[in-house]
């Protein structure tokens, strides 16, 4: 089952380097900072920020898995790391980060 078509689910574990390895691949644009999964995504205006923006903050709420956000004019960087698997990359955050991906490439104006 893909990413996109998998939901989060709470106490999961963090992940060893090969799992990792294995599912950047399935998130090409995201890379792995310290122990966190980030990606900056890239607007034409505030508006369209902000419509991304909203439709992430539903899909984490769905998800109950949140990231650190930073928003700004024509951009929103995310950050996911999993707290409960001891500020390690967990399944939860590659999950994210391909129903981000598809947010982005679903909005108006792609």
């Amino acid at each position: 089952m893909s990413l996109i078509d998998r939901h989060c689910v709470h106490g999961a574990p963090a992940l060893d380097d090969a799992t990792i390895q294995s599912l950047l691949t399935e998130v090409p644009d995201w890379r792995i900072d310290g122990n966190r999964l980030q990606r900056e995504f890239v607007f034409r205006d505030f508006h369209e920020t902000m419509e991304f923006v909203n439709a992430l903050a539903f899909m984490i709420h769905r998800e109950d898995h949140h990231p650190d956000l930073t928003v700004g004019y024509r951009r929103c960087a995310a950050s996911w790391t999993t707290h409960s698997a001891g500020n390690r990359l967990s399944d939860n955050d590659f999950i994210c980060a391909a129903k981000a991906d598809a947010l982005y490439a679903g909005r108006a104006g792609a």
